[in-house]
């Protein structure tokens, strides 16, 4: 078994590093509780010829959620906090106002799954501000939560009715690790989370240990590589985590393991199997959200995963439970690994797992009958500061025929989903599910579902495996003309 997942991952290594334009990477793969294998190329830091190596520091960014929610779950086993109480009861640094006065208070669970109606952004002035207003350059003081957050925290929707992905909600629940413990949070992710894993290389701030074998994070530009101006975070239970390849080995092993490993236990096997099952769906068709693991699954075979994306770093991993199998890749150099990493990762672990490579189905009929119903345009309920949501799905997509063909396109100002791309049929028993290809941007074959409203005629899209939904609404007829006009074959 060493041998096969050896030779195949380094084979598709090998093969992505000629897709794909990166530098400094680490390719971890984790068996039945061991580090079966571990791949690294290129360097931690360019000039000063530092290759990429087992206890190279990487900031492995919104993979920190898991970890603040790992901390939260440990409160939670020892009866100190409810999922389902308002998360208000243990908030003591500042207070979560509500945009309107009927809202529900948001729970922790909410916040686990990024259903608390917290928007992306404080303010829509965090659009101008680097790093969406999260990033502090190092070297000046981090302002603690209490005052970055000192006017309140802002809820802009009705608690559990949508998923809007938001570091402020995991700044927020990691406030409350330490609100409830009475412990700093690094200090509590320290001595309640790392230490007992082994993972003695991993922290939330830049002790000394983590400083010196940073590596440097870039850019890839026309003329080669940049440093990217390094950045603090004022967000750090969402994205403030620095580790290793090695430590993150150990971190799969123990989410393999039921929350053990061999250096020791964070949480008993129940617990974080209760974190990987299904608490924010908004079909029965998608997989949803655990608490703050994504999952999916590959023909048949199911999986968590977590994306982490800062400037100069991207790290991805997947964790198979069933199958005692994790992969993860953490980089510090490459373009526009947001889009194709975790497709790529995804592609690893489906080929150390035996599967095929995705595909468009061609045996499943097309059901034109039903496409009067489904055309029409969709836009998101969230605001308009919700980056994030927008750059995947733009401000609406209209569902359309045309040539005879159902089709999707997007007001993202890309050539391609401007056209419109085919809605490929991928169930024979469910004909409201489809894929659409978009391997050309790396991201893959991704799944689309539409499922009826509460009312006649009207109809929500979800992608897959984010849990994001968009709702069929009416459209200017001025809208619907000038994409019309950008968009004629």
């Amino acid at each position: 078994m060493l041998r096969k997942l050896a030779s195949a991952t380094e084979e598709w290594v090998a093969g992505m590093r000629n897709r794909r334009p990166v530098g400094g990477l680490a390719v971890g793969v984790v068996h039945d509780g061991r580090l079966e294998h571990l791949s690294m190329h290129g360097f931690a830091d360019v000039e000063m010829r530092e290759p990429v190596g087992d206890n190279t520091v990487f900031r492995v960014a919104s993979i920190s959620k898991t970890f603040t929610a790992i901390a939260v779950m440990q409160l939670w086993e020892r009866g100190l906090v409810d999922l389902d109480a308002p998360a208000a009861d243990y908030l003591s640094a500042y207070p979560l106002i509500p945009a309107r006065p009927g809202y529900r208070p948001p729970t922790l669970r909410h916040l686990l799954t990024h259903t608390a109606g917290v928007g992306e952004l404080r303010t829509p002035a965090d659009l101008l501000r680097p790093n969406a207003g999260e990033g502090v350059r190092v070297g000046r003081p981090l302002p603690s939560l209490a005052e970055y957050y000192r006017r309140g925290l802002r809820i802009d929707a009705e608690p559990g009715t949508q998923w809007t992905y938001a570091n402020h909600g995991f700044a927020t629940l990691g406030q409350i690790v330490a609100d409830v413990s009475g412990e700093p949070f690094d200090h509590y992710l320290r001595e309640h989370v790392f230490t007992p894993l082994g993972m003695t290389d991993t922290d939330l701030i830049r002790a000394a240990h983590i400083l010196g074998r940073l590596a440097t994070g870039y850019e890839l530009r026309a003329r080669g590589l940049k440093a990217v101006t390094d950045r603090e975070r004022a967000t750090p239970g969402a994205s403030s985590v620095y580790s290793t390849p090695r430590d993150m080995a150990r971190y799969l092993s123990a989410l393999l393991g039921g929350g053990t490993n061999q250096h020791g236990s964070v949480l008993a096997p129940t617990t974080l199997a209760t974190m990987f099952d299904p608490h924010y769906q908004p079909d029965p068709r998608v997989p949803g959200m655990g608490l703050a693991f994504f999952r999916g699954a590959a023909d048949g075979h199911r999986f968590v995963e977590h994306q982490g994306i800062l400037p100069g770093f991207t790290s991805q991993m997947f964790v198979a439970p069933d199958d005692g199998l994790a992969v993860f890749a953490l980089t510090n150099a490459a373009h526009r690994a947001l889009l194709w990493l975790p497709g790529e990762t995804e592609a690893l672990l489906r080929r150390l797992l035996g599967l095929p490579e995705q595909t468009l189905r061609t045996d499943v009929p097309h059901r034109p009958e039903l496409w009067g119903e489904l055309c029409g345009w969709y836009t998101l309920a969230g605001r308009i500061t919700d980056v994030r949501a927008r750059a995947l799905a733009g401000p609406a997509v209209e569902v359309f025929v045309r040539g005879g063909r159902l089709m999707l396109r997007s007001l993202i100002p890309v050539p391609l989903l401007l056209r419109g791309i085919p809605l490929h049929p991928d169930d024979e028993d469910d004909p409201h599910v489809f894929r659409i290809d978009l391997s050309r941007y790396g991201i893959g074959k991704v799944r689309i579902v539409f499922s009826r409203g509460p009312e006649a005629g009207t109809y929500a899209l979800h992608f897959v495996p984010v849990p994001l939904s968009l709702h069929k609404s009416a459209v200017t007829r001025g809208v619907r003309a000038c994409l019309t006009r950008n968009t004629t074959p």
